[in-house]
């Protein structure tokens, strides 16, 4: 099942404050940050070669 992220508008509330909750819920929920790593799949050897990139 798929749990969405969903904010509803108060009474009386801009649509632009809606947005902004609804864009903080999505921030703390780590949803952007998982899209992004999803947008381009890795091989893990080429993380683990990143990885040692930034040791270095």
């Amino acid at each position: 099942m798929i749990n969405l992220s969903q904010v509803e508008v108060k009474k009386d509330e801009s649509f632009e404050a809606a947005l902004r909750r609804f864009k903080k819920k999505i921030e703390q929920e780590g949803i952007l940050r998982e899209l992004r790593d999803r947008k381009h799949y890795e091989k893990p050897s080429e993380r683990k070669r990143k990885k040692a990139r930034r040791t270095r």
